[in-house]
């Protein structure tokens, strides 16, 4: 049976960063997969521009495409100012789309995580996600983010992964959405680096036995 799930990231390309791998499997398995964008990743800035934001939602059409990814969401909330909007507010911009999908499987940022935004769309997600009567939402992921999960504050819940997904035939299609984001990359020895992505697959993959892997918490699991 094919499974309804949606990604919901705060910024574009956080959902190549965080997930893109096990996104282009589950379409490979013919299982549906949507977007939500909470914010643009770039109005903050402080050369931010219309030019610039206009490149980057090209760059996130292109990919989506090339993902396959069904639809995409863009609920153009404040960008790294999330904390001015309340909680409340986000989950009602997000919950509608969540009510119109019925994803049974949700993929977010993890719990700890050093981005402001990132925080508040993993909270928006679990709240919006309120494990109610009649809800579809059966499985609730988080993944990580490389320059952001890594660099929050050790008193933190740091990421403690559970769920491995085998993304070694996918790791080439995640490298080529990531340079279309390629304004958001950097050169190594950065941790968003093209180098370091790979390493971490590498990694995360040779922890559980393959040759490259992506690794989410798992937050809720319904069978």
């Amino acid at each position: 049976m094919k499974k309804k799930i949606i990604v919901v990231a705060a910024h574009p390309d956080d959902e190549v960063l965080g997930c893109g791998g096990t996104i282009v499997k589950h379409v490979a398995q013919g299982d549906i997969v949507h977007s939500v964008f909470m914010s643009d990743g770039v109005s903050s800035r402080l050369d931010s521009s219309k030019v610039k934001l206009n490149r980057r939602l090209k760059a996130s059409k292109s990919v989506q495409s090339l993902l396959g990814i069904s639809s995409t969401h863009y609920l153009n909330l404040p960008d790294n100012s999330m904390d001015s909007v309340p909680l409340l507010e986000i989950v009602q911009k997000l919950e509608p789309i969540i009510n119109k999908i019925k994803p049974s499987v949700i993929y977010t940022h993890c719990y700890g995580d050093l981005n402001i935004d990132h925080q508040l769309t993993h909270a928006a997600v679990m709240t919006a996600c309120r494990p109610v009567p009649d809800s579809t939402v059966r499985e609730i992921y988080g993944f990580e983010v490389i320059s952001s999960t890594e660099w929050t504050a050790p008193q933190k819940s740091s990421f403690a992964p559970t769920l491995f997904v085998n993304i070694t035939r996918f790791l080439t299609t995640k490298t080529r959405a990531l340079k279309l984001y390629k304004e958001e990359m950097r050169s190594s020895p950065h941790s968003r680096s093209l180098k370091h992505v790979k390493v971490l697959a590498e990694h995360r993959g040779h922890t559980i036995g393959v040759n490259m892997a992506e690794a989410f918490e798992v937050y809720r699991i319904i069978s």
